[in-house]
């Protein structure tokens, strides 16, 4: 398939700081494609860029056939035919649902069309019955849809979305975030998402860009980058996660809490990322020699499972069981580790 965004090598610097550094990749049709890192990391710098809002000190963007973004070339925001919805959606204060969502549209067209494109497209994302509405009389959840509904309403190619659902409560965030996700699927429209939010990255995105320090790091189908991160920072940031480090060979890891097969030549001081719901705990039984003794030392419950802080030799591992295996602090158990992925090798 052509993808309908490519990005090639885009660098960014701000005085003497770089905040992008040789950014690429493609987004397809109908896709839904997220950048994921922590504050300060560079993607929305990046998504800036592609949206034309900031200029790249080198690289190059093309839509489709069109060059965007390269030397000596900067298309202006308002002829990208790219949608943008801000974090904090950016709505106008004194005028309606009806007047915001028709403000992007072209002033050649008569109001009352205007009105009856924006009608339509706030009938799409389910607020028409609010058109009369004050963006301050609405709910959080009702401002994001108007902002949608603003970008949705000029047919944008290509949708970007700057950390839409981070000032929405949890309950609601969740809701919202899965009816948008249907609605941009059901519309076929392409879609580049910005958060920190791991969950969410996880949860709405198709693909995955993991960003740290103005690098990408991996890119993959949220199983990918989850279940075989190929960072420690990939693996840390994704979740909690325990990383040891071991010898592999034979296809055998010995590690502090047992000994597991893992697919990877002979290595010396291999990096493994266990993932807290990849090993097995029980009640220590004193005549068990296979497993490795250990003592919990703290418990987080969320209510559909338990995390637990496991002692053994000094340093403490994450394990993670549902809301019915219950240990207490300072009880002694044996772990066996399940499934590790090597990340790294060292030589």
């Amino acid at each position: 398939m052509v993808p309908l965004l490519s990005v090639n090598s885009i660098t960014k610097q701000f005085t003497s700081m770089p905040i992008v550094t040789n950014v690429s990749f493609e987004v397809y049709p109908g896709e839904i494609f997220a950048l994921l890192g922590a504050s300060g990391c560079g993607k929305t710098t990046t998504l800036r860029i592609i949206a034309g809002f900031e200029k790249a000190d080198s690289g190059t963007i093309t839509m489709q056939d069109r060059v965007l973004e390269e030397k000596g070339i900067h298309t202006p925001p308002e002829s990208r035919g790219i949608g943008f919805v801000f974090q904090d959606y950016a709505l106008f204060p004194d005028k309606n649902v009806l007047e915001n969502a028709a403000f992007g549209l072209s002033r050649k067209m008569e109001k009352k069309e205007r009105h009856a494109k924006a009608l339509d497209t706030l009938e799409r994302v389910g607020i028409a019955h609010l058109h009369t509405r004050m963006p301050h009389h609405l709910s959080g959840g009702e401002q994001q849809r108007v902002a949608l509904a603003r970008s949705l309403a000029k047919q944008p190619k290509l949708l970007l979305l700057d950390e839409p659902f981070s000032s929405l409560d949890t309950g609601l965030r969740q809701t919202t975030r899965e009816e948008i996700r249907e609605l941009l699927k059901s519309a076929g429209i392409t879609v580049i998402l910005v958060t920190h939010d791991q969950e969410e990255a996880l949860s709405f995105a198709e693909r995955v860009a993991v960003m740290n320090s103005g690098i990408i790091e991996q890119i993959g189908t949220p199983e990918e980058v989850y279940r075989h991160p190929k960072t420690v920072y990939v693996a840390s940031f994704l979740g909690t996660t325990n990383i040891i480090e071991t010898d592999i060979k034979d296809g055998i890891a010995q590690t502090p809490i047992g000994i597991l097969a893992v697919d990877a030549p002979d290595t010396i001081q291999a990096l493994l990322s266990i993932r807290p719901e990849h090993i097995s705990i029980e009640k220590h039984l004193t005549d068990s020699d296979d497993k490795q003794y250990a003592h919990i030392t703290d418990r987080e419950f969320k209510g559909h499972d338990f995390t637990y802080r496991v002692k053994v030799d000094g340093k403490h591992y994450f394990v993670q069981t549902d809301y019915q295996r219950i240990f207490e602090v300072g009880e002694a158990v044996t772990l066996k580790p399940i499934e590790a992925v090597v990340i790294e090798e060292k030589t």
